[in-house]
Order: C-alpha cells, then structure tokens, then sequence
C-alpha cells in the first residue's frame, strides 16, 4: 500500500512540474494583470485626461479584467445584475480549456484601447504581453481560446460603457462662467473653463443617482470680514504662508493634478500628473503585490475600487456644479490679499466638496475590507515624479493625508476636507453593501 502511495504521489508531483504545469504557473502571474491596467494608466497619463474621464475608464477596464479572470474560481461571481445596466456576461465553453489571466489581460486593453486617444501605445504593449504569454509554453488552442473568450468580455463591456451617457456629454454646453461674486471663476495661469460640468448626467456603477450622498450645505458667501466664509478663507491664507517642510511635502505628494501649467515667457506646457484616481488605484496594486494576491483576487480588487472610484466623482462633481463655490485663491485675491498664491495650482472646476476627500476615503474604505484596517503599505507612486515614497500605517490614515493636503495646498476650505470625508466613507460603505464578488 505505501509503494503505490509513493507512486501516485510521484505521478502527481511529475505533473505538476511537467511542460503543461509550467506555463499556467508562468502564465496565472498577477502581475499580467498589474501590468496591464498600469499601461491604461501610463497612456490616460500621456493624454492627459480629467480626474472624472480617468475614473470611468478605469472602471470599464477593471470589470472587463475582472469578468474575464473570475472564471478560474468557482467561487467568484459575476457583478452582472450589481453594476447599473450590467447585463449577463458571456461564458466559457465547456470542455474548452483557457488560461483566465490572458483573457483578462486581453479584455483589459480592448477596452483600454477603445477608451483612449493614444491607442496605438497600449497596441504595442499589447503585442508584446501576448507574446509573453506564448512564451510560457502555453498550447495554441488554449492561446487562441483565451483571446477569443477575453474579447467576448470586452465586446461586452463596451456594449455596456456605450449606454452610459458619456457620449451625450460630449456635445452639451461648456460651463458658463457666471459673474456673480461667490461662484466660481477659472484661476491662473490657464484659465481653463470649468471641466466636466455635465458628470452628474454620467450613469453610476452602483450609486441610485448622482445626488444620492449630498454632502451637508456649502458655506454661504460673503465678503465680510467678520463673517464665517472669510475666516474660512483667511484659515487657508494662514495656513498656506506657514506651511511646515513637512506640509509642503505631504500637499506636493498629493498633488495629483493632470492639469498643472507651467509657464515660460509666454509659452505654456502641461506637467503630467496621475489622477487622484489613478493614485489610489496604483495605491491598490501595490497592496495587493504585498498580500501576494493572486489573479482572481487582484482583478476583484482593482475592480471593486475602481467602480466606488467612479461613482465618487459622479457623486462629488454633482454637488461641485450645483454650488458652484468660489476657490480660495479668487476669494483671498478679491478680498484679502491681491498678491497671494496657493502653493498648489488650483484646479479647474468649483471648490465644494473636496474630490480628493470624497475618492480617497471611498477608496480606504473599499481596501480596509479587502486587506484589513490596519494594512500597513508604503506608497511610491510619486516616486515618477521626483517625490519620496510615504509609508502609511493604514489606508485610512493614507486618505486623511490626502485630504488635508488640499488644505495646505490652499486650493480647498476646510469645510470642504471635513465633508467630503463624510461623503466619501458614505460611497464606500454603499458600494461594499452593494457588490458581492463571492458565492
């Protein structure tokens, strides 16, 4: 009896290690998948997208990643039935093998390509991943089975992406600047009109409508010294004249914004920026490479945040459009100080509530859940950028960073951080009530 255990064990371990065994150990590698919305990320970066658009591209990538991937588990489910307007995904066929880390890889820059401008930059990295993948030893059938299974999901996804409003945007008026004195006006040095003032027409991925967690009422307006709204403003000037070299670090750190201008005589050129989004989706990957989470388990993640992500902004950009708030730097500049200048450049939209607030506590919300509330990670994603990585005892403790760093960057009221918070945990306790990603 132990001689035939020995053998059966001997077969077992033989098939294992054997050709067939070796290129799906090779080829079930998380980090295709890492790779893969990381290059989207690279391309959005490189085409300068707005913090709104960047979000809803990674939400349609990462459930097509997802959609694809969760096959290889029976316990994983599809979000069909869960994201608005999300119809019955297709299936694998039975009897069919296929490798669910290439079809998800594959469904990832489908849609990527479809959803950006530079898209002959992702068909490059996307010729050389799927050679990569060959170059695991993997069988043509299984090859061939997979990439015809990852566009199915695509095909799906973008069928989907294209009944959500976007395109209707698209063509309805620009924001019209108004001239009373407490909304918003566009800020030096570009003066760029107000982006994306239609988002809230955008469908949500879970939300019920764009007003569904209206942050508390915006401070009324007003000039007087004495009243609340200006000592709200003259916080901020204080605050920004005194600023500590660690608070000028932590404000540069989360900067995030793809619409920076620098100016040279009369020349002007965008510094590239990732997306407020864009950082705590890295923030996510980053994670999921410290838990060692497999593939399955990182295309769940990435898509799971990234749905909260978009609604976030949905939700936020609703209330940034109906209050119509004045930023701090036009206000100080009106009513306090013409020569003073915020250490960030403000961004182009109205101030209330804070985006950077509302997408970075959904976000540590969604990954407390998935990694734990005291998940300790160390964040490079500035590192691109000439910045320090920062290391973070927890996620929570990340968007608490983030959002006070807007208030050392002068472009934000308090008022603004405080309730943005709320809003934020809000979406994402919504959003995890809402998803369910496991039988």
């Amino acid at each position: 009896m132990k001689k035939v255990c020995v053998l059966v064990l001997a077969i077992v371990s033989f098939a294992s290690c054997g050709p067939n065994g070796k290129w799906k150990k090779a080829a079930q590698n998380p980090n295709y998948i890492h790779r893969s919305v990381r290059e989207v990320t690279d391309v959005m970066l490189h085409d300068i997208y707005s913090p709104p658009v960047a979000s809803r591209i990674y939400a349609y990538i990462t459930v097509a990643g997802y959609e694809a991937a969760r096959n290889g588990d029976k316990h994983y489910i599809s979000l069909a039935g869960q994201l608005n307007g999300l119809g019955q995904m297709p299936k694998p066929i039975p009897g069919k093998e296929y490798c669910y880390t290439l079809a998800a890889s594959h469904a990832i820059l489908v849609v990527g390509k479809i959803l950006v401008m530079s898209e002959g930059r992702i068909e490059s990295f996307h010729e050389q991943l799927m050679q990569e993948f060959k170059g695991t030893g993997m069988p043509d059938e299984v090859y061939q089975n997979s990439i015809e299974y990852g566009k199915l999901i695509a095909d799906g996804i973008l069928k989907w992406a294209g009944k959500d409003n976007y395109k209707q945007t698209r063509s309805l008026a620009k924001y019209d600047v108004q001239t009373d004195d407490a909304t918003w006006k566009p800020t030096p040095p570009a003066y760029m009109k107000g982006v994306e003032p239609h988002w809230n027409d955008i469908r949500p991925f879970l939300l019920d409508s764009a007003q569904q967690f209206k942050p508390a009422k915006a401070v009324d307006f007003s000039s007087k010294p004495d009243s609340y709204f200006y000592k709200l403003a003259l916080a901020v000037k204080d605050a920004g004249s005194h600023l500590t070299p660690e608070q000028t670090l932590i404000a540069s750190y989360w900067d995030d914004n793809p619409f920076k201008v620098n100016t040279n005589g009369h020349t002007m050129f965008a510094i590239k920026k990732i997306s407020p989004g864009g950082h705590w989706i890295n923030i996510a990957g980053q994670a999921c490479r410290k838990a060692k989470a497999d593939y399955i388990r990182t295309a769940e993640t990435y898509a799971c945040l990234a749905a909260v992500i978009a609604d976030s902004f949905i939700n936020c950009w609703d209330e940034k459009y109906k209050s119509k708030v004045i930023r701090p730097e036009t206000y100080i500049n009106e009513y306090i100080d013409q020569s003073w200048m915020p250490l960030l450049q403000t961004p182009p939209f109205p101030e209330y509530t804070s985006g950077h607030s509302v997408v970075s506590n959904a976000s540590a919300i969604v990954l407390s859940k998935t990694f734990g509330d005291n998940f300790a990670f160390t964040d490079s994603t500035e590192t691109a950028f000439d910045l320090p990585a920062r290391t973070f005892k927890s996620f929570k403790a990340a968007a608490a960073e983030a959002s006070v760093s807007r208030f050392y960057g002068g472009i934000h009221y308090m008022p603004s951080i405080v309730n943005g918070i709320t809003e934020g945990e809000s979406i994402g306790r919504f959003g995890l009530s809402k998803l369910k990603t496991r039988k």
